[in-house]
């Protein structure tokens, strides 16, 4: 049996949790006051940090984690050690204010984030400039997901993959996948990526095998380019386990019950602040230009594929086939104001009362006319899942470039992809950061906002 090879120092994350625990305690001498600073706090503070880091996996952070899923990790520490802090203080000293926690909390979470934070990114520029903290790997099979992933280890030094080798078993398979075996060995390799489609199953498990006998990590890339990243879900009937295709964040009360108070908490925020007095601007600007009313209600597809009216400033003249043919650019249809608050994105804040109604939330897949729908469930594959959830303002798919019209196949194929990935991976923070690159690119302005 060989030896695992170098990967990553394994004192990373004692070192890391050594220093929070440090300034966690550092701080309640700095921000509380001093009979606080006693060893009964103190310990307890120090016991319940590991407590709720081991089983929130708060210092399970990789290379490949985003920025927004680390805040996610940081919020919900602090949110359990602020219970503590508060529960302790409630029960033993009463004449501390609530004043004074908060200060300890907050100095605690900024301290502590940005020892995080900076640990993170220099990792990243550590791989880049020096080599070091790398993992390397060879990947195994060929096809579109092999070339996608040799562009993803080539675009992205920061993530530490130093990709040796491409076997890609187009010439003599067994010969090889001989040689695959001796290049791990012999050049130390860390990881093995395999293609599904590219191996037999007998393959497959002949390379987990020899993984497993000699401490190597392996991964498979999906088997075809249509299917999608998948959260497989293994639950036991008895002894009997059960794979479920998908699992859906949002199917659990307590993710559903927290999307929709934010929901109606954003949306009362923007009816209040921002349409309450942009709705009468909008409204003369569009009667000046054109007759008709100023709100534009169409049929769409929401939740369990149940039609409901979806609102909008009307941005066109009226016109007879507005349910029927998509806005295209420089469509004659449009108005002068029309062109304005379609390219700001302002035509579709009347869907916030679409929120608060529930038929909608601010972020989650883009419903489609009901006439598009049909088209699409018909011609394009996983189309329907996007109806699992929630139709949304904004969303994954149209951050990454693939909103308004659909010109190609590949818009669609991607917009479901993208729609896929975030019915399986929702958090509140995924929403954020989506909203937040929403205003962002509202106000850049987008190629496709027409």
């Amino acid at each position: 049996m060989k030896n695992k090879t170098g990967r990553y120092s394994g004192y990373i994350r004692p070192i890391q949790t050594l220093l929070d625990l440090i300034i966690i305690n550092l701080l309640i001498l700095v921000c509380m006051r001093s009979a606080m600073s006693n060893i009964g706090y103190h310990s307890i503070v120090s016991v319940f940090w590991l407590i709720i880091s081991y089983y929130s996996g708060y210092y399970e952070v990789y290379r490949y984690s985003k920025g927004f899923q680390i805040l996610g990790k940081l919020l919900k520490q602090f949110f359990f050690i602020s219970l503590i802090t508060f529960a302790y203080v409630g029960f033993k000293y009463k004449y501390v204010t609530a004043d004074e926690i908060g200060f300890y909390i907050l100095c605690s979470f900024i301290s502590v984030g940005f020892l995080k934070f900076s640990i993170f990114f220099l990792l990243k520029k550590y791989r880049i400039l020096y080599g070091g903290n790398h993992r390397n790997v060879i990947i195994v099979g060929n096809g579109k997901n092999v070339d996608e992933l040799i562009d993803f280890f080539s675009n992205n030094p920061d993530y530490g993959y130093n990709l040796n080798h491409v076997f890609d078993l187009k010439k003599n398979k067994k010969t090889e996948l001989g040689e695959c075996k001796n290049y791990v060995i012999e050049h130390k390799i860390d990881e093995i990526y395999a293609s599904i489609s590219t191996l037999t199953n007998r393959e497959i498990n002949n390379l987990i095998h020899f993984s497993d006998n000699n401490l190597k990590t392996i991964k498979f890339l999906p088997d075809s380019k249509n299917t999608f990243l998948r959260n497989l879900a293994v639950e036991y009937y008895d002894y009997i386990p059960i794979i479920s295709l998908r699992t859906i964040p949002l199917d659990k009360e307590v993710n559903k019950r927290l999307k929709r108070v934010f929901d109606l908490v954003f949306s009362l925020v923007i009816i209040i602040c921002l349409l309450s007095w942009l709705t009468p601007i909008i409204a003369l600007l569009i009667l000046i230009e054109s007759k008709g009313p100023i709100f534009f209600k169409q049929k769409r597809n929401g939740l369990n594929y149940e039609e409901f009216y979806c609102y909008k400033f009307r941005s066109m003249h009226l016109n007879p086939i507005a349910d029927l043919e998509q806005v295209q650019k420089n469509d004659p249809r449009i108005t002068k104001i029309g062109k304005f608050i379609r390219k700001t994105s302002i035509d579709e804040l009347p869907q916030f009362f679409n929120v608060l109604l529930g038929d909608m939330s601010v972020v989650g897949p883009r419903p489609h006319m009901v006439s598009h729908t049909e088209m699409y469930a018909k011609s394009v594959d996983k189309f329907m899942v996007r109806h699992f959830i929630k139709p949304g303002i904004t969303g994954l798919a149209q951050t990454n470039g693939f909103r308004g019209e659909v010109e190609t196949e590949k818009d669609i194929i991607n917009r479901v992809k993208y729609d896929i990935f975030y019915l399986e991976n929702w958090s509140l923070l995924l929403d954020i950061k989506i909203i937040f690159a929403t205003v962002v690119n509202a106000i850049r302005g987008e190629k496709k906002a027409y």
